[in-house]
Parts: structure tokens; C-alpha cells; sequence
């Protein structure tokens, strides 16, 4: 038996072996090898992605030692004896991840010539270790003829992995950082308002850019530090009314340069992801918003406004602070943070714990990957600027009675959002949430509502694609509230068109009734063309 292996070892390979790196050019299609090594390092922005790029090897193949590891070989199929030899026997065959071999897959020369490559080194091991009668004559002319036939291929084969290896040095050589990568965002965005009363009626041309730099300490972990500049202007509605505020319009003026984001991403055991935001930090940079086909944070990659993005309990207070969200099952996740406005300021009424803050808490169960819903709560204390406003003064959403129906206020605000995606082009999400703010400096209380419901249709028209609409009523105040009690619409579509994999171009329309909750203002319609450059 053992004296006729390196006969079974020729023939079988030639009958079976010749696949054996069918998986490798399957690998290298999948990775775009197959024509010519490619190494894509990916960029991210809002979120976090501790994974520093690497050059892609086939390591996805895994050694076998069964051929019954394989699901996709059959004891029926024509060459499962061969096969079984040269797995069982040889250890000349690797498979799938996934337990799949496919067989069936049609080889070029280059790829049978991987596989002999690796039969013949086999071969060699066996001949250094075996006896002298092993191997007979006849093998020997075996090993020679499919040698000389193949000497191009193998030549070419070994010519790619020696590019490969110099190419990869080269990286390593010149990269940037071991630890850290660089993400970027550019937004150029064109802006009118058609009708209403805005502060002017031009068109303008506004811009934004981020950089991101991600540092990874342990491969788990992410620092993320953003520079930000940009020359942003606000279409301001009556009354100081926020309605309508675009994602963009986060930006520093004049184009001066800023760190507008410092925060940090790490695991605590198995369960737990914690955070820490040093600057600007917020509720949605972690917490799930329960709106994954239109939540653009403060981004340009899904809906133009921060209304349209997700409910604006999430953007009640910000500054530096921490959270951490608890995953209590697959399906349910329990968060909790604080978030101190004037952490920095050591004058009476502020710092971390005296100052401005906002505590936050949330259950979110998801039964599956079509489907979730929230339950959201928050405590926050605001003597300076508005109730939406990531604890920044500037207010993101709602109408002026809404953010500041009082000086100083203590605010308890309640939410329910939710999402279900029917189809893999058609999605649903909505929110409902109710604030009450109580008046520290005298008597008296206010009532905030805000709700709204979105039609996300992702790969609309294309791979990559999004279409949404979403209709609601950006906060605003019940009761009484003066110069009147009219209720304002929010009406926004829009329509991203993935240009290429780094270009987005998305025309949309806002459209907000009786601003300032007020049916004697006129409706504001504004129109954007937001182009978004990522790399």
C-alpha cells in the first residue's frame, strides 16, 4: 500500500488535484487578486471601525483532514476516491470556511499549476523523509514531464507571490501608522430656499470636511480624533425656529480648522462596548437610534436633516461624559451614559456634575435583523442655550418655544422608536417622544412633542442607491404657548445616488408648514443637491 502512494499521488492529482486552488482563484475574485492584487483600505466616518487595513492573504481556506468535512462532496460524486486520497493521505487539499469545496468550479492552467505546485512540494516532503525503494523510475518521468509542461505557469505563480510579498512590504513600509488610519468626508452642498421667510433667497454654495483619524491599541479598541472645517450658513426660519437644520450645517465658519470630535471605543469583557466622548460627545455616536436606513448622525451619507435622521431625544444634551451599551441577550441591548455640558468650567453652576448635563438610558430589542424597538428616557438640567442641542448652544431641531420655554429647567423626556424592513428595498421607522420641562427659575412647566414616520427604500434603481420620505412634527410646544398654538409640519424627501463607491449625489426637498408654530408664516421650501466624497 505504501509503496504505490507517490503513483496514487501523481494520478489522483492529476484527476482531482488540479482543483485544489480553484479555491484560491475563487478567493482571489472575491478580493479582486484575480487579475491584479488590489489592496483597498475602507473608510468610515460617524462610527466607529477599530480594524486597521491589512493585505488581504488565503488564509480563508482552511486544511481538511476529512473529506467528509466537505458539504458540497458527495461519496456518489466521480472523483471522491481521488479526492479522499488526497485529503486523508496526502493533506494536499484545503477547503472553504464554510465547509464547501466547489468542485465543479472550472480551472485555468494557472490554477492547476498552484495546485501541482503544492502536490509537488508534498512530494518533495516525502521523498527527503521516505526510503530508497519509494519512488519509482516511472514517477520520477512523471515528476519531470508535468514540470517542464507547467514551468511557465508555476514561473508566473511564483513571480506573483515574490510581487505580492514586495508590494506588502512597500505598504508596511510607508504607511501612515501602525496603529492609526485616516478616514475622510467632503461635502459640497448647493441650497435654496424657493419660498418662505428665510434670512435671504439666494442660492448657496456651502462646504464641509472631516478628517478621522482611528487609532487601534489592541484591535478591539478605537481612538477616534476628527478635524473638521467648513463654511456653512443656516437658512433661518421665523422666530429663531430650527426646523429644518441640515445635517451639514454642523461646521465650523469661515473655514477654520477644529477638533470637533475626540471620543473612545473599548470592550469590557464580552457584553459590554463602552465609551468615553471627551469632545462633543453625544448620545447617537454609540446608543442605537433605531433608524438604520435614514440616520445620517451628523454625517452626508443617508437623510439631509438631523430631524429626518432619528428622534431628537438623542440629541438632548452632549459634551464630554460616557456610556456603555450592555448586551443582555443577542437580541436585547440595555444603555446607559451621562453627558456634562460645562465639564470644563470650574465657575459656580457648571462643571462635570454641577453644570449643565444629561443622563440617559435605553432598552432596544431587535428579535431579529428586520425588526427592533426602544424605549429611551432622559434627566437633563439645561441653564444655558436650548433642550436640543447636544450641549452646544446651537439648537438642531424644533421650534424657539420648544428649546427654550425656560431659563433654567430641569427636563424629563420619554421616547418610543422603532423599525421594520419588509423587504430588502423597503423599510419603515418611527418615533414618538414627549418632554416636559419644569421652570427652575419661577413656576410653571412646558409640554414638547415630536414624532415622526419614514419610507426608507435602500438599492432603489441600484445597488448602493436610497430613496426616503419621511413626515412629521419637529418639537414643539403644547398648550398655550405664544406668538400662537399652530402646529408645524416637517416634509422631507430625498433621493441618494451612489455615483461611485467614494461619490454620492443626493437631491432632496424640505418642506416645513406654519414655521415658528405659526400659520401666519409663510411655508418654507428648501431645496439641496448634496454631494458627498468619502475616502
Amino acid at each position: 500500500m505504501f509503496n504505490r502512494s507517490f503513483h496514487n499521488l501523481f494520478m489522483e492529482s492529476m484527476i482531482v488535484g488540479a482543483t485544489l486552488l480553484a479555491n484560491t482563484s475563487a478567493y482571489a475574485e472575491d478580493k479582486n487578486l484575480a487579475t491584479e492584487t488590489q489592496i483597498n483600505i475602507p473608510s468610515a466616518l460617524a462610527q466607529p471601525n477599530p480594524g486597521i487595513a491589512t493585505v488581504p492573504q488565503p488564509n480563508n481556506m482552511s486544511q481538511v483532514t476529512s473529506v467528509s468535512q466537505f458539504s458540497d462532496v458527495q461519496p456518489n460524486d466521480w472523483a471522491f476516491i481521488a479526492l479522499q486520497s488526497l485529503v486523508e493521505r496526502y493533506g494536499c487539499i484545503a477547503g472553504y470556511p464554510n465547509s464547501t469545496y466547489r468542485g465543479k468550479r472550472a480551472i485555468t492552467r494557472y490554477e492547476f499549476a498552484a495546485g501541482l505546485n503544492a502536490c509537488l512540494s508534498r512530494i518533495n516532503e516525502l521523498i527527503a523523509t521516505a526510503i530508497s525503494d519509494l519512488i519509482t523510475k516511472e514517477d520520477l518521468a512523471t515528476i519531470q514531464r508535468l514540470q517542464e509542461e507547467f514551468t511557465a505557469e508555476l514561473t508566473t505563480l511564483r513571480g506573483r507571490v515574490d510581487s505580492l510579498e514586495s508590494r506588502t512590504a512597500e505598504l508596511e513600509a510607508n504607511q501612515f501608522s501602525t496603529t492609526t488610519k485616516l478616514s475622510a468626508e467632503a461635502i459640497f452642498v448647493i441650497t435654496n430656499a424657493f419660498q418662505g421667510s428665510v434670512n435671504g433667497d439666494n442660492t448657496v454654495f456651502q462646504d464641509r470636511v472631516r478628517l478621522v483619524f482611528k487609532t487601534s491599541f489592541t484591535g478591539k479598541d478605537t481612538l477616534n480624533t476628527r478635524l473638521s472645517t467648513g463654511n456653512t450658513t443656516i437658512l433661518q426660519l421665523p422666530d429663531g425656529s430650527a426646523e429644518g437644520l441640515q445635517t451639514f450645517n454642523l461646521a465650523p465658519s469661515n473655514n477654520s480648522l477644529s477638533v470637533d470630535w475626540l471620543s473612545y471605543y473599548f470592550p469590557v469583557g464580552s457584553k459590554i462596548d463602552a465609551y468615553i466622548g471627551a469632545v462633543n460627545g453625544v448620545f447617537f455616536d454609540f446608543v442605537p437610534t433605531l433608524s438604520p436606513y435614514l440616520d445620517s448622525a451628523t454625517g452626508g451619507d443617508r437623510a439631509l436633516t438631523e430631524f429626518a435622521s432619528s428622534s431628537p431625544i438623542y440629541r438632548i444634551g452632549g459634551g464630554a461624559g460616557g456610556g456603555f451599551n450592555y448586551r443582555l441577550s443577542d437580541q436585547l441591548v440595555f444603555s446607559l451614559a451621562y453627558l456634562a455640558g460645562d465639564h470644563a468650567s470650574p465657575q459656580p453652576d457648571s462643571g462635570f456634575f454641577n453644570g449643565q448635563y444629561s443622563a440617559f438610558g435605553q432598552i432596544a430589542w431587535n428579535p431579529n435583523n428586520n425588526s427592533g424597538i426602544g424605549l429611551t428616557y432622559v434627566n437633563a438640567y439645561q441653564n444655558r442655550g436650548a433642550i436640543f442641542d447636544l450641549g452646544s448652544g446651537f439648537t438642531l431641531v424644533g421650534t424657539q418655544q420648544a428649546n427654550t420655554p425656560f431659563e433654567r429647567m430641569i427636563t424629563n423626556s420619554y421616547g418610543v422608536e422603532a423599525f421594520y424592513k419588509f423587504s430588502s428595498r423597503f423599510a419603515v421607522n418611527g418615533f414618538f417622544g414627549y418632554t416636559n420641562a419644569k421652570n427652575l427659575a419661577g413656576s410653571g412647566s412646558a409640554d414638547i412633542w415630536y414624532y415622526a414616520l419614514g419610507l426608507a427604500f435602500p438599492d432603489l434603481g441600484k445597488q448602493g442607491k436610497l430613496g426616503g420620505v419621511l413626515v412629521g412634527a419637529e418639537p414643539y410646544r403644547g398648550g398655550n404657548p405664544a406668538p400662537a398654538n399652530d402646529l408645524s409640519l416637517h416634509i422631507e424627501g430625498f433621493y441618494k445616488y451612489q455615483l461611485t463607491d467614494n461619490i454620492a449625489i443626493t437631491p432632496g426637498v424640505i418642506w416645513i408648514t406654519a414655521p415658528a408654530q405659526n400659520n401666519d408664516n409663510q411655508d418654507a421650501v428648501i431645496g439641496t443637491v448634496r454631494t458627498t466624497f468619502t475616502f
